[in-house]
């Protein structure tokens, strides 16, 4: 399927909604945090001008699922670092073993269902933490109602996340055209929703 004209607008702006995110960064973010949201939103703006320039073929490189983990692992690494300090150390821990894990399992050749099963297990810490941290504390009070709009972020990179690895696994739950046409659109509502909340925070 190839990229269309309205897909290359969608992704244009994406990449330059995470490259502004990469250039002003987050208020107040510490040191750990403000470096795992630039590697984020700068893999985010990468991914973007590599499907505008190759298409959708360079999903079917196999490196594109390991490097699409850093980006759900670093902004949750980013959220729990600034608002869950008890657990910093923990769950930075979980971000180094989870990403080494997934590196080593699509890189040695398996035939089991390990691959998979390891994907999925660390996408679905990593998008929960990004999910639901933003809107739980929108919600009690201890961010602004703004910051809710990072945890739809964290939705729509977990429901993109889910497709592309279930394509990826051989177990599609729509089709690979319908995934291609939503993509671009799922990729722009998603960082604007990231840099929006992030702003609003």
């Amino acid at each position: 399927m190839k990229v269309t004209p309205l897909d290359r607008i969608l992704l244009l702006v994406t990449g330059l909604l995470a490259a502004w995110q990469v250039a002003v960064g987050i208020n107040g973010a510490e040191a750990l945090p403000m470096i795992a949201y630039t590697i984020a939103f700068g893999v985010l703006l990468v991914a973007g001008l590599l499907l505008i320039i190759l298409g959708f073929d360079v999903l079917d490189n196999p490196i594109v699922v390991i490097v699409s983990t850093v980006i759900p692992l670093n902004l949750s690494l980013g959220l729990v670092w600034e608002h869950l300090a008890a657990y910093r150390t923990l769950y930075l821990l979980f971000t180094i073993l989870g990403f080494l894990a997934v590196v080593i399992t699509r890189a040695v050749p398996m035939k089991s269902k390990l691959p998979v099963a390891v994907l999925a297990a660390v996408h679905a810490v990593a998008g929960f933490i990004i999910f639901a941290l933003p809107i739980l504390w929108a919600l009690t009070g201890r961010a602004t109602p703004g910051f809710a709009l990072v945890g739809v972020g964290g939705a729509l990179i977990g429901v993109g996340g889910l497709l592309l690895a279930l394509l990826k696994a051989g177990k599609p739950l729509l089709s690979r055209a319908t995934i291609l046409k939503v993509l671009p659109g799922l990729l722009l509502l998603m960082t604007a929703a990231f840099v929006a909340g992030f702003a609003l925070a």
